[in-house]
């Protein structure tokens, strides 16, 4: 299994945004083939933070997962970011 998180600090501005679209990638993900769990958190002590979780079945499931159009918006979103986010795989 592949672990696949992502935490990121949005500008105020931004975060219902990316929140929005993260959510909306999340549900499209989660009937991907591989894909055995997709999750976004929204932080209750800081309102600017949102982690989106994978967890995958394979690598090769992963990668083509890294590689889809749907991923491109995660991608967009990370470029919202106020500062550098934490990404780990793992």
């Amino acid at each position: 299994m592949i672990h696949a998180t992502i935490r990121m600090t949005l500008p105020a501005q931004k975060a219902k945004e990316a929140e929005e679209i993260l959510r909306s990638v999340a549900e499209r993900t989660r009937v991907q083939p591989g894909c055995v769990s997709c999750r976004v958190y929204h932080d209750v002590q800081e309102k600017q933070v949102i982690m989106m979780e994978e967890l995958w079945k394979t690598q090769e499931d992963l990668d083509l997962h890294l590689r889809s159009a749907e991923y491109r918006n995660v991608l967009l979103v990370i470029e919202m970011a106020q500062k550098k986010p934490e990404i780990s795989f793992s």
